[in-house]
């Protein structure tokens, strides 16, 4: 079974045992688990596919959450050939990579 979820505005397809990695949000203390809440389309199971508009209803997936970390940095170069500019700058981006333990169809 495969759930297609939004997170952040990103569509991603997940499968029970999935690592995946999202943006970064506000935790509370001790939280261990998250849900997401926003399903998009389910399939694979037993059912036909059930597809949302813009959203399956009472559908849910479960993850628990492994490590949070930045990816690898990114340079960023702004540049003007001909006029001595150039500015170089760095990005790292915060994630949370989670593990998938359930879907719930609506």
């Amino acid at each position: 079974m495969y759930a297609v979820i939004e997170d952040s505005g990103t569509q991603i397809k997940v499968a029970e045992g999935d690592v995946i990695t999202i943006a970064k949000r506000e935790l509370g203390e001790d939280q261990a688990e998250l849900t997401f809440d926003k399903v998009l389309m389910i399939g694979g199971g037993e059912k036909a596919a059930s597809i949302g508009a813009p959203l399956v209803k009472g559908a849910s997936v479960t993850a628990d959450i492994l490590e949070e970390g930045k990816t690898e940095k990114i340079n960023v170069v702004k540049f003007k050939r001909r006029k001595g500019y150039k500015r170089n700058n760095g990005h790292r981006q915060d994630f949370i990579k989670v593990k998938v333990t359930g879907i719930k169809a609506g």
